[in-house]
């Protein structure tokens, strides 16, 4: 008798087991919104799916009155030039101090509590001191977003190069290199896919910093939208927003894994034997 540990789906069982939750979940939610709507034909909070695709359509498609500007893609583009920055500068300086962390014990000896301590931080605490620092503007968060997420990729990029084996190391130096050639030529090729993939862990982060941020103070984003409309019950437009935000952040997910794949097939080598 085959162990149910063994048992590997095809990939066409694998799209069908996947999809199953989601239609669960779709059958339950028609259900709860038909049982109210049939008590109450003007209850807000769980329309129905034509409900939504109509105020999602017209987000989508109609003009502001007062700006002349399409809400959904002025809100979508905002949110994303935001995320990208944040997130694009949480890379870079994960990438450097995570490789000078994990390659120079001298340079980790004086950073690494520094950056445990950062990790420790609430974000959402100092985002008041953030406002305060540098007003409402785009700054602040972008900052929410980078010291959210960085101190998360440093740890990440450290242990991983803690984790190389030393072998690598000292024959790089028995060849001549010197402390900056290991670190470009031994760690850094190494480091980078694993920068990409913890990236990817770290969007989920991301997008909520993002949110919070543009909820408290924004004239434009996706996050803003949603409370703005809250105070209405607009649950029509909530939910679709909802699934907007959770769309792109899978695009960008799906992004990253696909350059990663391209750049670096060596890293990805062994998962078409478990996929």
């Amino acid at each position: 008798m085959k162990r149910l540990i063994n048992l590997t789906p095809s990939r066409g069982s694998r799209w069908l087991l996947g999809l199953l939750p989601f239609l669960l979940l779709a059958m339950l939610y028609m259900s709860l919104s038909n049982a109210r709507l049939a008590e109450n034909p003007n209850d807000r909070l769980l329309p129905t799916p034509s409900t939504m695709a109509s105020s999602f359509y017209h987000l989508a498609t109609a003009e502001n009155v007062r700006t002349g500007q399409i809400v959904l893609w002025t809100d979508t583009f905002a949110s994303l030039e935001r995320i990208v920055i944040g997130v694009g500068i949480s890379a870079l300086i994960g990438l450097i101090v995570g490789i000078l962390n994990g390659g120079l014990p001298i340079v980790r000896a004086k950073l690494s509590p520094l950056v445990t301590v950062a990790s420790l931080i609430p974000p959402m605490a100092i985002l008041p001191i953030l406002f305060i620092a540098f007003g409402t503007g785009e700054a602040a968060k972008i900052a929410l977003i980078v010291i959210g997420v960085t101190p998360f990729l440093i740890r990440d990029l450290q242990g991983h190069a803690l984790r190389l084996p030393d072998e690598q190391l000292i024959k790089a130096q028995t060849l001549g290199a010197s402390s900056w050639q290991v670190l470009l030529r031994v760690l850094l090729p190494q480091l980078t896919p694993r920068l990409l993939n913890a990236t990817r862990l770290a969007l989920g982060t991301a997008w909520l910093f993002l949110i919070a941020a543009e909820a408290i103070a924004a004239q434009e984003g996706l996050g803003y939208r949603i409370f703005l409309v809250r105070r209405y019950l607009s649950m029509d437009v909530i939910l679709p927003y909802v699934a907007w935000i959770t769309l792109l952040a899978f695009l960008l997910d799906q992004l990253l894994a696909w350059v990663s794949r391209l750049a670096f097939p060596w890293y990805h080598a062994g998962e078409g034997d478990k996929s």
